[in-house]
């Protein structure tokens, strides 16, 4: 299986009137994705944005569960949080990649839209089983990866179809779901 690593994007994404923004990192997001990334074996999951603020506070929050007492008290968090990257950039978190595998990372978008070409879960978990090369998949916060970046991709996964008419999963759920479905047993 080939390695996945994980990216939570906060730029470039596109705000409720389709502008590019930087969205703000989120305790719950970090938490969650870091629980997530743990649980399906993923090697880092990285944290994206220029903002130097917002990178200041995202070690704030992991230092608490690394190196403080979060992780003196729940253990388990500590090893989750260990794999949070924060990084200024996708390309930054590339080179981190090539630099722990030798190869580039192929790139996957994620969207809640529809896609022309989109690659299937079931095909791109097909992909993964028959690959070494490490891949990079981009999950975008606000209201989602901005166009360039979907256009840098290799490829965009489906997006997750519910039951309804109703697509609005938070970046915490949906990551979830698609792991399990890259990855899960």
């Amino acid at each position: 299986m080939a390695p996945l690593f994980v990216a939570l994007v906060h730029y470039p994404v596109l705000n409720r009137m389709g502008e590019t923004i930087a969205s703000a990192i989120t305790n719950l997001d970090l938490h969650d994705l870091a629980r997530s990334c743990r649980t399906y074996g993923v090697p880092a999951c990285y944290i994206v944005t220029p903002l130097e603020d917002q990178r200041a506070l995202a070690h704030r929050l992991t230092a608490h569960w690394i190196e403080g007492k979060g992780g003196e008290i729940l253990p388990e968090r500590r090893e989750a949080l260990k794999l949070l990257q924060v990084v200024e950039s996708i390309s930054e978190a590339s080179r981190d990649i090539f630099e722990r595998s030798g190869r580039e990372p192929v790139l996957w978008a994620s969207t809640a839209r529809k896609e022309n070409g989109s690659l299937a879960h079931r095909e791109a978990r097909t992909v993964l089983e028959r690959e070494a090369r490490p891949f990079l998949l981009m999950f975008g916060t606000g209201w989602g990866l901005a166009p360039p970046v979907i256009e840098q991709a290799d490829a965009v996964l489906d997006p997750i179809i519910g039951a309804g008419s109703y697509n609005h999963l938070s970046v915490r759920a949906a990551s979830a779901i698609l792991m399990d479905r890259l990855l899960g047993n």
